[in-house]
């Protein structure tokens, strides 16, 4: 997602002469989109698990990746906190530019992949009651975060933010996508919850979730549609956050699909019918409608890199997204029964793990090559003269 290395001089308390230290300096620039690693990763996992392909030899591969994806959250988490403890200032500048801070959502989100991840997949390792509980606690966690998320930044966009209608972009979409991973992975949970009014709370908390996070998205779609007509093409550096439109998408085919199953042990008759049939109702169309803009955006992305287009950490936006239309082309399959829908999976997967592979990739020589989280540069300190 969009690049936060920003090259610049910062100023701290010092003494005269003295040289400034800082603190974990090659935290400063760390910022929010660094969730996107953890959630691109994940949902590896969990997509290559529910792949309808009977490939046991497979499952270890999907476990490794799910280990790497909670590591991955471990080391982000922390990071962060290092940030904000080291780098207060700059972790509110962050919140404060509105280019920085619809990134917030994906924290939650990285939570709640995780959480997923480990029921579906880490439950090879760690036992299915240890998994449910971990599960648990990210799903919670995930769920209530995003939900404040999804208040907090489009009131900061109104009442902090000074915005441009040039300055629409489809990152606008991250905080309000959030409530829409819970609704599509809480489902995983109800089998394990007591019949009766637990299960049947956390089928309809889900749906209602899905709703709150669709009608923002309707809001925000036709703002970001229409600014790349009347603006053009956005810059290089963020044409690859195109891809985050598929997010709310892809993940809202798989919410209703996965609500659909969970229903007939949770509601049962007459809704668990009726919710089934919704899921294919709502989900063949908008898969469609996935499509067609993952065709869009490829175009956009194709003459992106004939101008030059060069890695960012924008570039994970082709992993998560593409990954949540790889589990609705998946749970769609299930419930159609259509060869073609499976198919369809398959080859999003394969494109799913091309793009995490180059990403993960670039991003490992970007840190370790210095051009990710580059530690400000102090200033050298005057020399005294002698006369």
């Amino acid at each position: 997602m969009a690049a936060l290395a920003h090259s610049s001089v910062d100023s701290f308390a010092r003494a005269p002469g003295a040289v400034p230290r800082v603190r974990l300096p090659r935290l400063r620039q760390l910022g929010p989109n660094w969730y996107a690693t953890v959630m691109g990763t994940a949902i590896v996992a969990s997509a290559g698990a529910g792949l309808p392909l009977d490939v046991p030899a497979l499952r270890p591969a999907w476990v490794v990746v799910w280990g790497l994806s909670a590591a991955l959250l471990a080391v982000v988490l922390t990071a962060r906190a290092g940030h904000w403890l080291h780098h207060r200032d700059q972790a509110r500048a962050q919140l404060l530019d509105p280019a920085v801070a619809p990134f917030y959502g994906c924290m939650a989100m990285a939570l709640l992949a995780v959480g997923a991840a480990t029921l579906t997949v880490g439950r090879d390792v760690l036992g299915v009651r240890a998994a449910v509980a971990v599960d648990a606690v990210l799903f919670g966690a995930g769920t209530l975060l995003g939900l404040a998320v999804a208040v907090t930044i489009p009131y900061l966009m109104v009442v902090r933010h000074r915005l441009e209608p040039a300055d629409v972009s489809p990152v606008w979409l991250l905080p309000v996508v959030t409530p829409m991973v819970s609704a599509a992975t809480g489902p995983l949970l109800a089998p394990h919850l007591p019949a009766g009014q637990g299960r049947a709370a956390l089928l309809f908390g889900c749906y209602a979730l899905f709703g709150l996070s669709l009608l923002a998205t309707l809001m925000m779609l036709p703002l970001v549609f229409g600014r790349l007509v009347v603006h053009g093409p956005l810059p290089l550096a963020l044409t690859p956050a195109l891809f985050l439109v598929l997010g709310p998408l892809g993940q809202s085919t798989t919410a209703v699909n996965q609500l659909a199953d969970a229903a007939p042990t949770a509601v049962g008759g007459p809704y668990a019918p009726a919710l089934a049939a919704f899921a294919v109702v709502y989900g063949v169309p908008v898969m469609g409608f996935a499509l067609l803009w993952l065709a869009f955006a490829a175009a956009l992305v194709v003459r992106a890199v004939r101008r030059g287009m060069r890695f960012t950490m924008t570039w994970w936006a082709f992993t998560f997204p593409v990954g949540t239309c790889v589990t609705g082309a998946e749970t769609l399959g299930r419930h159609t029964g259509l060869v073609a829908l499976e198919w369809l999976a398959v080859g999003l997967f394969v494109l799913l793990v091309t793009a995490w592979a180059v990403a993960g990739w670039c991003t490992l020589r970007g840190l370790f090559g210095g051009a990710l989280l580059p530690a400000p540069r102090v200033p050298r300190p005057a020399m005294a003269r002698t006369a």
